[in-house]
């Protein structure tokens, strides 16, 4: 993939993150694929992503994913971020959150994302939630 390839996939992904529907982000990995946060186990298969995408999309329902930027060669890329939203899903604490963070992809052949490694700090993120107004 070149660099205009790399952009706009990565583009498209971020548009996928803000539309809501968590099957748009899924259908960016391969078939069995995988995405894994943090030190969380991997999400594995379009069915487990999408699951793990749905989740943020019903706790942040304003959701907005900005890509920052994006970079790599060839079958490896990262994918930096900043996720903006105010957590008034079920449960919520009403509280605001913006928090960056980025993913490691690799590539399979189909020109898909076939493992995401993604990272933030979760200590900043459970701080901003669990805040007290």
């Amino acid at each position: 993939m070149d660099k205009n390839q790399l952009t706009e996939f990565a583009k498209k992904y971020t548009a996928a993150w803000c539309s809501q529907n968590a099957e748009s982000v899924a259908a960016f990995y391969a078939e069995d694929g995988s995405l894994k946060i943090n030190d969380g186990n991997p999400s594995v298969g379009r069915a487990e992503i999408s699951a793990a995408a749905q989740s943020f999309m019903t706790a942040f329902p304003d959701m907005v994913v900005k890509m920052n930027a994006v970079t790599g060669e060839g079958e490896q890329a990262v994918y930096r971020w900043t996720l903006t939203g105010t957590n008034t899903g079920p449960g919520g604490s009403g509280n605001s959150v913006n928090i960056s963070g980025y993913e490691e992809w690799r590539f399979g052949s189909d020109g898909l994302i076939a493992e995401s490694k993604g990272h933030f700090d979760e200590n900043e993120y459970q701080r901003q939630l669990n805040s007290k107004k």
